[in-house]
């Protein structure tokens, strides 16, 4: 038996709240609760919030995710198109930044048949690096992700902060831009 690593993953496992109480959609809910940092919600902006892919495929693998609540991209409005759009092009940004990858994987589930587990709208963004795909995950089905999603929350927090109209409250907020 081959074991994996990795010990930061126990606050996770012993976390006290492991199912947060979700009403409806937990992208409508979870960034406008005020705990920023607890629910990785990195960015945001009118129209937008950016928030750490809490499984992530890569370290970085965040999601863009517009506040119109609808599965189907044709439906944004478009003020929440634009917003959408211009927060992805900060999320390279501050993905290049904090991050250095070679490259990005950048897409959206839409519809029933793509995989997609959650019914709104969202734009996954995955660093990306040369050789980041190892015998690992061909041969025994096994990702390794090597930064702990606090360090890497704070690493992108810092790098979006660092962007022209970043306004910063603090370390545990939101990154927002107007």
């Amino acid at each position: 038996m081959q074991q994996v690593f990795a010990p930061w993953r126990i606050e996770w496992v012993e976390r006290e709240d492991s199912d947060v109480e979700i009403e409806d959609c937990v992208f409508c809910e979870l960034p406008n609760r005020g705990a920023d940092r607890e629910f990785l919600v990195v960015a945001r902006n009118d129209h937008a919030v950016v928030m750490l892919n809490n499984y992530p495929y890569n370290p970085g693998h965040v999601m863009v995710i517009p506040d119109q609540h609808t599965a189907d991209y044709r439906e944004l409005t478009d003020e929440s198109l634009l917003g959408h759009a211009r927060l992805k092009q900060r999320t390279f940004d501050a993905l290049e930044t904090a991050l250095g990858p070679d490259g990005f994987n950048a897409g959206l589930n839409i519809g029933e048949g793509s995989g997609g587990s959650i019914d709104h709208l969202h734009t996954h963004i995955v660093p990306r690096w040369q050789g980041d795909t190892n015998f690992m995950p061909v041969l025994s089905d096994t990702k390794v992700i090597v930064e702990a999603l606090e360090d890497t929350y704070e690493r992108v927090h810092d790098a979006f902060a660092e962007q022209d109209e970043a306004t910063v409250h603090d370390s545990d907020t939101a990154v927002s831009f107007e």
